[in-house]
């Protein structure tokens, strides 16, 4: 499969057009990838165009990329969101990447009650910005056309404020009713996934109260970093994506 590259300017990009990779793409696949003249790449937005094309010219500094074909993918009608509460180590940041690469649309960082790591202040924007870099790795990875959005950091109240006209999906373990029941409504998945001591009964009723559905993932706890891309893998399918 040819190598898949970003590049914000490539939209308005048609059959024949040279687009240039420049900066950290044209370093990665001049210098890491080892790219040639004559080889074939694909190129995109990050928000649905899917371009494919030859090697024109090859630098430390610049790579050209000559148009032969160009798509323009649909976003999801009904989009996948990754509400992930932050979590202690990298156990977040696993979760963020295998849900991005398995298709999720958006991810939402919840602080959670319980939640060790602390986003505040300068840490929040460096945070997010850790969690946009994963995203568009496992975007370019996973060679999707439509890179997910991460929002900025919410709170309980904030995010159940954020669920509003959306259908609400709270993992957790002691609930009846089973993820692989649920059949799609045409309303946004808001998938809610807690921090490794779980949610607490108050953000669960809160989460009811705003009509929140509470679902289970068999008959196993999983990990915080497994949780969300096993859920987005269920909901995949029941959405007709695989």
């Amino acid at each position: 499969m040819a190598l898949h590259f970003l590049v914000e300017s490539s939209g308005t990009a048609a059959i024949g057009d040279i687009v240039s990779l420049t900066g950290a793409e044209a370093k990665h696949a001049a210098v890491v990838r080892r790219l040639r003249v004559g080889e074939t790449v694909t190129i995109g937005d990050g928000a649905g165009t899917w371009l494919e094309g030859a090697v024109t010219d090859v630098s430390a500094t610049r790579v050209d990329v000559q148009v032969t074909s160009r798509f323009d993918a649909e976003a999801p009608s009904t989009r996948l969101v990754l509400v992930q509460a932050l979590a202690k180590g990298d156990r977040d940041e696993l979760a963020v990447q295998a849900a991005c690469e398995l298709g999720v649309d958006e991810v939402v960082p919840w602080q959670a009650s319980r939640s060790i790591s602390r986003w505040e202040g300068p840490k929040a924007v460096k945070g997010r910005e850790r969690w946009g870099a994963i995203v568009r790795e496992a975007s370019k990875q996973a060679h999707r056309a439509w890179v997910p959005e991460v929002s900025t950091p919410l709170t309980t109240g904030q995010l159940i404020a954020r669920a509003d006209g959306q259908r609400m999906l709270v993992l957790d373990p002691t609930a009846t009713a089973r993820l692989s029941d649920v059949e799609a409504d045409g309303r946004d998945l808001l998938l809610v996934v807690g921090p490794e001591g779980g949610i607490t009964p108050e953000e669960l009723t809160k989460f009811e109260a705003a009509g929140a559905e509470r679902v289970r993932l068999g008959e196993t706890v999983l990990r915080t970093s497994t949780a969300g891309p096993a859920a987005i893998a269920v909901l995949s399918a029941a959405l007709g994506r695989w």
